[in-house]
């Protein structure tokens, strides 16, 4: 069964952030990689939410990892999937 997904302002920010700095480090190829990774890691979490593991401050709430150095949250709600941001793995873990 597929779930609507519905993406947030904070994630549309960070997405742009991620693929920003990755254009600058690593070029288009690498830009055009990321986004086919997203594409397919929220194809897959639209038709399996419960996929990823569960957050520790809210179970709802899960982390998908698009690659290693970058991963998504997101929120089960009864009526969609909610895109919360993107996270740069390599930043400093969130408390």
């Amino acid at each position: 069964m597929s779930h609507p997904i519905s993406v947030s302002k904070t994630a549309l920010e960070t997405f742009e952030t991620i693929r920003n700095q990755i254009r600058e480090r690593l070029g288009k190829k690498a830009v055009e990689d990321f986004e086919r990774n997203t594409i397919k890691i929220l194809t897959l979490i639209q038709q399996s939410p419960y996929m990823y593991k569960e957050t520790e401050l809210n179970p709802n709430i899960r982390k998908g990892l698009i690659k290693k150095v970058s991963s998504v949250f997101y929120e089960i709600k009864s009526d969609r999937i909610e895109v919360l941001f993107f996270w740069d793995n390599r930043q400093e873990p969130m408390l």
